[in-house]
């Protein structure tokens, strides 16, 4: 397979190989990226999990716990959530003047209804003035600092109000040093298939930044076809490496020009899955961290041949010498399964988005929806 030997710079840093882990809610804590990290490359980019501009500007507690970063993780990146310029700009200043963070991206990508029915994610490229202001807002706290600023938006709300060349030019306009489109409206959540054609139209729309790719990114080979298909500039990979943080190791072969290696037994999935629950119960506590692990066990186990009593037992640990004594019943010669291969993670299906009442009936209003922002990080 040829290398797609691609590069790109966010502001004064480069990204080599080309790839971004994407902020997933409660799952890309400090822990889970220095795996992934571990996996890959030091110099691609790893993005912490969404926190919003309200609560980080309120000082809510679980808030400032999420935005942790470990003592070599470089460039530290965080993603903003917000619908109000205000609210943003006192949150990247917060950012800046403590420097707790060298990269900043802005979610507008979020289809989950809690999020969109307050004009929030996926919904607020619609409002294309709103978004001029909110993008604005953050790039203009971040320079003096010279913290870059990047964009994350869909296709749009769903096939009847697509804003994704809009939002592409826009927030190259006020300052973005690069946008990565998911290419999925709204309305599609994580169901059927990304259309990468809208990758490439977006690559012709937005001339003068890096544009990279988000959708069905689960092996070396998708990435490789995503920047063969698309011309974008880089790949954002997200639920493809859920209980597979090896897929780093892999997408930095391809992108590089190594051989992929093959996937790992049972015993080096077992030895990662004890390294992530030490590096979960060190930036959380054993009880804590442990609990956080749950959600990752059938993503790691899948397709191995393991009874259906001790998968279970896993789905339930506690911690970390139950956890070994779990690993020590496995087969450790176990090969890796092909039907560990594919889509892994939230699926579900297509539905109407909800929105705020009127929210369609005015593309230009700039005016920020009632009480869009009570909602903290994480919830």
């Amino acid at each position: 397979m040829s290398s797609p030997a691609r590069a790109f710079n966010i502001g004064p840093y480069r990204v080599e190989p080309a790839v971004v882990l994407a902020p997933m809610a409660g799952i890309t804590n400090v822990a889970f990226r220095t795996l992934c990290r571990e996996f890959g490359s030091p110099t691609s980019l790893y993005v912490n999990e969404m926190v919003t501009a309200r609560a980080l500007v309120e000082r809510d507690p679980k808030t400032m716990e999420m935005i942790t970063f470990g003592p070599d993780e470089h460039p530290r990146s965080v993603q903003l959530y917000s619908v109000d310029p205000v609210n943003v700009a006192e949150a990247v200043k917060i950012i800046a003047s403590e420097g707790r963070a060298d990269h900043i991206d802005m979610n507008f990508g979020c289809p989950v209804p809690k999020v969109t029915r307050k004009g929030g994610g996926a919904a607020l490229p619609y409002k294309r003035r709103l978004f001029a202001d909110i993008v604005a807002a953050a790039v203009r706290n971040a320079e003096p600092a010279g913290i870059p600023v990047t964009v994350k938006f869909r296709v749009g709300i769903d096939d009847e109000h697509v804003t994704y060349l809009d939002a592409g030019r826009i927030a190259e306009a006020e300052g973005a040093v690069a946008v990565a489109l998911h290419a999925r409206t709204a309305a599609q959540r994580y169901s059927g298939q990304a259309d990468w054609s809208r990758i490439a139209r977006l690559k012709e729309a937005v001339t003068t930044i890096p544009v990279l790719g988000n959708g069905d990114i689960f092996s070396a080979a998708d990435a490789v076809k995503m920047v063969e298909q698309t011309g974008c500039d880089g790949v954002v990979v997200g639920r493809g490496c859920l209980g597979r943080p090896w897929l780093f190791r892999e997408l930095h072969a391809v992108f590089t020009g190594a051989e992929i290696p093959e996937g790992p037994d049972l015993g080096e999935v077992s030895r990662i899955l004890h390294r992530h629950a030490m590096l979960l119960a060190d930036h959380l506590g054993e009880d804590k961290g442990l609990r956080d692990l749950r959600k990752h066990m059938a993503w790691y186990l899948r397709g191995f041949p393991i009874g259906a009593d001790l998968r279970k037992r896993f789905g339930m640990v506690s911690g970390l010498a139950e956890l070994a004594d779990l690993i020590g019943q496995l087969d450790h010669t176990a090969p890796y399964p092909e039907e560990a291969e594919g889509p892994r993670g939230r699926q579900g299906s297509p539905g109407k988005v909800v929105l705020p009442e009127g929210w369609l009936d005015d593309p230009e209003d700039a005016a920020v929806p009632v009480g869009a922002e009570l909602m903290h990080s994480g919830g």
